[in-house]
């Protein structure tokens, strides 16, 4: 707001204002890259509901199919198993076939993969669907990322990839929900209603206008990028954001129904967190845009230190479902300034944003995967604060990095 004197303006108000004036405004977007905003959108709206379903049954599957904690971590794992995997595959496979074609394929793998694991009782079916979903996911995400990522103007690139993002979170919200009722009317009715919105969406797939053919590249040219700071940076915050939901996917339903909490509401916990950070995830992207892509990122990593220490301490139940509503967003948020950077390095250097996006998928794949099979059983053998305090130590020790990169480059300049 503007301060104002008895006699009119200050000078450095005027001077305020007139700097606010001068910025550049926003330009609108294309017709065609809105279109494409909302189709990504879509499209990982759907990938973080066959995703996120499983958290509120995780509870029914320990006591159905008989698993274990580590058992469990091994379920949760087995998605993330399946986009590591098919990363840098998929990744190769937008380069060289284009987005359109990579999501396409991703679609199919997962309506299909959706369908058994509905109807599925057994252990090793289960996982065996999840690893298959993972499998689509990878192919999903990473094309349709990068389909928006190439078309997106650069001045825009982290606001759309948030707000796409922020549509994943919705679906992150909206899995719960799917999982809270299949807990009521049984899960095969439920995941195949799950399965259409797959289906709705490989018909817009065809409908949709395939982007022009960019110049194929290899893996050389990916793990050539990797050197590059700021792809590296970019990969290094994505995993941290796989490594936090690995540990909080696994550990906190196991906590919360140890504290006696339905899945209905572990579902609702899970639903508000990610309301909360569907809205921040776009504001993420908005400020990694205009103060820069580690500004957002600083606060992410501050917020998720305090977040891991709490999880496994908190009681009774209502206090700690409303820390991680409010607290679990900040590790989501980190992939929208992360995202852009690595799309920034990606133009940088030349290199297909699909192998970019594939690399991305590397990264925070095996985050999860580490996480969500490591946590459960380190927490068996010892307790839950053992991972959460790992946790915390590695979103501590990047901030304190971030912190250098920043004196290290003022001091360049």
């Amino acid at each position: 707001m503007m301060a104002w004197q008895a006699s009119g303006p200050s000078k450095s108000s005027k001077s305020s204002r007139l700097s606010r004036n001068s910025r550049p405004r926003r330009s609108p977007l294309p017709r065609p890259v809105r279109t494409l905003l909302i189709f990504v959108s879509a499209l990982v709206f759907a990938d973080t509901i066959f995703f996120t379903a499983l958290t509120p049954l995780l509870p029914y599957y320990v006591h159905a199919a008989g698993l274990s904690k580590a058992g469990a971590g091994v379920l949760v794992a087995a998605y993330p198993f399946g986009t590591l995997l098919a990363a840098l595959p998929s990744g190769v496979l937008v380069a060289h076939l284009g987005p359109k074609r990579g999501v396409l394929l991703g679609l199919i793998l997962m309506s299909g993969s959706t369908l058994v694991f509905g109807w599925s009782n057994s252990e090793a079916a289960l996982d065996a669907a999840r690893f298959v979903q993972g499998l689509g996911g990878s192919c999903t995400w990473g094309a349709g990322m990068a389909w928006l990522a190439s078309a997106a103007p650069a001045e825009r690139r982290g606001e759309l990839l948030g707000t796409a993002l922020g549509a994943a979170v919705g679906g992150a919200l909206f899995g719960p929900v799917v999982g809270a009722v299949a807990d009521q009317i049984g899960t095969g009715p439920a995941f195949s209603a799950s399965a259409v919105i797959g289906a709705a969406l490989i018909a817009a797939d065809f409908a949709m206008h395939a982007p022009e053919r960019a110049e194929p590249q290899g893996l050389a040219a990916a793990f050539g990028s990797v050197r590059d700071p700021g792809v590296a940076t970019g990969l290094w915050l994505t995993a941290i954001a796989g490594l936090a939901f690995g540990v909080l996917d696994v550990l906190a339903p196991l906590r919360l129904d140890a504290l006696g909490v339905t899945p209905i509401v572990i579902g609702a916990t899970f639903l508000a967190s990610a309301a909360v950070e569907t809205g921040l995830s776009p504001l993420a992207g908005r400020l990694s845009d205009r103060r820069g892509r580690y500004f957002p990122v600083r606060i992410s990593l501050l917020s998720g230190v305090a977040v891991s220490l709490l999880a496994p301490v908190l009681a009774p139940a209502a206090v700690l479902i409303a820390m991680l509503v409010i607290g679990m967003p900040a590790f989501g948020t980190l992939f929208a300034p992360s995202s852009a950077m690595l799309s920034d390095a990606a133009h940088r250097l030349e290199l297909n944003q699909g192998l970019a996006f594939g690399l991305a998928n590397l990264a925070w794949a095996a985050g999860q995967t580490i996480a969500a099979s490591a946590s459960g059983a380190i927490a068996q053998a010892t307790n839950d604060l053992v991972p959460y305090a790992m946790l915390a130590a590695v979103c501590l020790a990047t901030f304190f990095a971030t912190i250098r990169r920043r004196t290290a480059l003022t001091a360049a300049r």
